[in-house]
């Protein structure tokens, strides 16, 4: 099947979402639903687009009652020019929206009235999205850009620092001026589950990067090579928590700043995975069995 086709059939419904799609239908909002549906829909599509041209594996399209999510199976060693694309790609679907309700409204196809709902709902998610707060597309840029300057490891745990504390903002804003805003709080009751669940997973998503690093595709391409340097008393785990994206490591051993030898990042790797030589000093790794 043609990856675009295959692609389409990886939306799935969240139970919830079908609840409140009856209950709109039955309290009458049916053109509001719509709107929603339409703007989500397009917006995910937008992600899994990017993903399946970059040959992304695509778990499922995930369609939440107040947003959606791509579900894939790359864990942070893709290059990070695609990473920005399949994010970015989603807000911009919203530019493409806005001036396709423009068009239905100048052509008589839509009221007036449809179309201020159409943007109002657009913008909201556009901007919302675009919150610094993970798991929305604002958290995720806010994690890469921190992975050009940190190790993925270092780069994550940030990321979660700083999604809690914009977080805590947005709850403050909230119960500053708008308490009573429902839409608000199942907002942040969503991301806060996201983020205690990833802080919660913190170790199991380190171990995902580490383990595509090691048996990813040998032929992907390696944007560029940096040089760890590591003493020859520093475990092998402690040497892979400075591993970072979109790179590939050299492990340059000293003792007292004199190189002893030189190593492959997979020859840790295989050493951890492998071996299970977990706590084991770089020293060691020299060293016959």
């Amino acid at each position: 099947m043609n990856r675009w086709l295959l692609m389409l059939t990886k939306i799935h419904i969240h139970p919830l979402l079908w609840i409140v799609m009856a209950f709109a239908i039955l309290s009458g909002q049916i053109k509001p639903l719509l709107c929603l549906l339409v703007i989500v829909c397009v917006h995910e599509l937008g992600h899994a687009a990017a993903a399946c041209y970059y040959h992304w594996r695509i778990r499922r399209i995930f369609l939440l009652p107040f947003g959606g999510t791509v579900e894939v199976e790359e864990h942070g060693n893709r290059p990070l020019k695609e990473e920005l694309a399949v994010i970015l790609c989603g807000p911009l679907q919203h530019v493409p929206l806005q001036l396709m309700a423009w068009l239905f409204m100048e052509a008589s196809l839509i009221s007036h009235d449809v179309f201020t709902m159409f943007t109002f709902y657009n913008m909201a998610i556009f901007l919302v999205n675009l919150l610094p707060v993970w798991p929305l597309d604002g958290g995720k840029l806010l994690f890469l850009l921190l992975s050009v300057f940190y190790p993925f490891q270092r780069a994550h745990a940030l990321a979660i620092k700083g999604s809690l504390v914009f977080f805590g903002l947005l709850t403050g804003g909230l119960l500053l001026f708008a308490p009573l805003q429902f839409n608000g709080w199942v907002l942040l009751t969503f991301l806060a589950y996201s983020l205690v669940m990833e802080h919660r997973q913190r170790h199991y998503v380190r171990v995902r990067f580490l383990l595509e690093r090691y048996y990813g595709k040998k032929e992907q391409k390696v944007e560029k090579l940096i040089p760890l340097r590591a003493s020859a008393e520093e475990k092998v785990y402690e040497v892979m928590a400075r591993f970072q994206r979109g790179c590939k490591h050299p492990i340059i051993i000293e003792r007292d700043g004199v190189k002893m030898s030189q190593l492959d990042e997979n020859e840790l790797l295989h050493a951890y995975f492998s071996d299970r030589r977990t706590t084991s000093s770089m020293e060691e790794l020299l060293l016959p069995y």
